[in-house]
């Protein structure tokens, strides 16, 4: 329900075995540099929620305890930061925490999906203003389809949360019979 909430559940998954769930966000937020000493920006800001994506891979000097992009799966600390779609492709983990951000939304009234450039900080998704949509939504499923064993999602558009509702079905275990 909460960002707060979705990093918690991601810590405990990631305490019980080490590397095996991680953070993760559509590029809805700005990609700082570090800081002169080292540590990096809050950037990805959802009401008092606050926290950093990993470092860019060409930073220098940074704060220790705070691994670059490409080491950002690996590394123990990687837990604290917020990966994005360009350091989770390629890796999986048992769980995944996914921040739905508001550059793709549901409409329910026209029953469309809806692009929202203007909500993106990725510029080369920007740029490319006839797939926009098309590249966003490869994002959501990539970042969607990284956790093994589960996803935990946080929606910050309450129309997309209650289609994803819609759709996911609770049904009973089947009970296979089997020959005596």
């Amino acid at each position: 329900d909460t960002p707060h909430a979705l990093y918690e559940a991601i810590k405990v998954k990631n305490s019980a075995k080490a590397n095996s769930a991680r953070l993760v966000a559509g590029f809805c937020w700005k990609w700082s540099d570090a800081n002169p000493d080292g540590t990096l920006k809050k950037d990805v800001v959802i009401g008092d929620f606050a926290m950093t994506w990993e470092a860019k891979n060409e930073a220098t000097r940074l704060a220790p305890g705070i691994p670059k992009a490409a080491l950002w799966a690996y590394d123990p600390n990687g837990v604290d930061q917020i990966g994005s779609i360009y350091t989770i492709q390629g890796f999986e983990f048992d769980y995944v925490g996914v921040i739905f951000g508001p550059d793709l939304r549901y409409n329910p009234e026209s029953k469309n999906w809806e692009g929202h450039p203007e909500s993106s900080a990725d510029g080369v998704v920007k740029r490319d203003k006839d797939r926009f949509m098309e590249l966003v939504k490869n994002t959501y499923r990539v970042l969607l389809s990284r956790g093994m064993k589960g996803c935990y999602i946080y929606f910050m558009d309450e129309n997309t949360r209650k289609y994803f509702v819609s759709r996911i079905q609770s049904r009973e275990p089947e009970v296979i019979q089997t020959a005596k």
